[in-house]
């Protein structure tokens, strides 16, 4: 494939100037770069275009043989090698070596922490501000983060305190940060004996937390900049406090609705009754209709959990367990059979029902 004139790669006339060269490669490396331009190829093919074009024109020899011959093979006149420079080390990074300069600061964000609050079912239900403790890093008040005793810190000889080193190549300015002093322009000769030249100590530090109504297991509450403080004037990181909810002695949930087995004998299920259940206020009476069978579930609306965006309130589900009793008296007995008997004729429930297509299954 031919390659485009340099002059119109660069976007500039065949008389301009070396400052207007300069110019239109800076706008248009900048514009293209492939730090600004992450996974795009023709972005990355057009960098390295404008590059190649920029290193013949601005250097006079080779302005001068390109005017008069143009474009020549790979095995003539116009290699890297020939230009005088690795355009990968140009790729890496354009915003340092191009347009970078002054100090750099070793400020880094602090670590996020996170903690366990167990709370109890109610709490989580209703809502409850807790105080915690945690143990975290936080700037040390001695050196006021810098790490350095006082007297303690000299201007970094290798970079004279400006935190970085100029290098030239071509017209490229080159800034790279000192391997020195890290960017920060400072040497230390003497750590604060308080935080060790960490410029952060350990310390415990209380805290209240709101814990929303209608919270559930797992949830996880962020407190914004209470993670341990950032080193060398860098931000803090953040504070996750994950809840985990105690279990209840007769509620388990599900989302917003509450669900409670709660036993009954079966003469109540037979002959129905009032019985008190609980919920999350205290107790209330319900009534159990006669005839209730076992594993039948009542419904008592809006006794359950709030939302956590406070529109509503879950149910309560009472699940009816019929007891059957294990052990039973002689005069007990003597009913139930009797009971048994009068009962034998009720073709209508759903036993004598099954008893009736059972003998008709098997032809008797």
């Amino acid at each position: 494939m031919a390659k485009k004139d340099y002059y119109e790669v660069l976007s500039i006339e065949r008389n301009a100037s070396q400052e207007e060269m300069k110019k239109a490669y800076k706008r248009l490396a900048f514009q293209f770069h492939p730090d600004r331009n992450p996974g795009d190829s023709k972005a990355e093919s057009k960098f390295k275009e404008i590059n190649e074009a920029y290193q013949i024109l601005s250097n006079p020899n080779k302005r001068a043989q390109y005017d008069s011959f143009g474009h020549m093979s790979s095995e003539g006149l116009f290699t890297e090698s020939d230009f005088g420079v690795n355009f990968s080390d140009i790729f890496g990074n354009i915003f340092e070596e191009v347009f970078s300069t002054g100090r750099r600061s070793r400020a880094e964000r602090g670590r996020d922490l996170k903690y366990d609050l167990e709370v109890s079912f109610e709490e989580a239900a209703f809502g409850v501000e807790r105080e915690i403790t945690i143990p975290k890093r936080i700037i040390c008040e001695k050196c006021e983060g810098r790490g350095a005793a006082p007297g303690g810190e000299t201007t970094c000889t290798t970079c004279g305190g400006r935190g970085s080193i100029k290098y030239s190549e071509g017209f490229l300015a080159i800034s790279r940060t000192c391997s020195s002093c890290r960017g920060t322009g400072r040497r230390i000769t003497k750590n604060c004996p308080s935080c060790k030249g960490d410029g952060l100590i350990t310390f415990d530090q209380t805290l209240r937390v709101k814990v929303p109504a209608g919270i559930d297991e797992g949830a996880r509450l962020r407190m914004r900049g209470e993670g341990e403080h950032g080193s060398y004037g860098g931000p803090s990181g953040d504070l996750y406090i994950e809840i985990h909810v105690k279990q209840h002695p007769f509620f388990t949930r599900e989302g917003r609705d509450i669900l409670c087995d709660v036993p009954i004998s079966f003469v109540q299920a037979i002959l129905g009754d009032e019985i008190e259940v609980p919920t999350l206020e205290g107790k209330t009476k319900i009534k159990i209709p006669s005839g209730t069978q076992s594993g039948q579930t009542l419904r008592l609306k809006e006794k359950g959990v709030p939302s956590l965006n406070g529109r509503g309130k879950g149910d309560l589900f009472i699940k009816v367990q019929v007891e059957v009793p294990m052990r039973l008296n002689s005069k007990q007995r003597e009913l139930l059979e009797e009971f048994a008997k009068v009962s034998e004729a009720d073709s209508s429930s759903r036993v004598g029902r099954f008893f009736d297509k059972l003998q008709e299954f098997f032809g008797q």
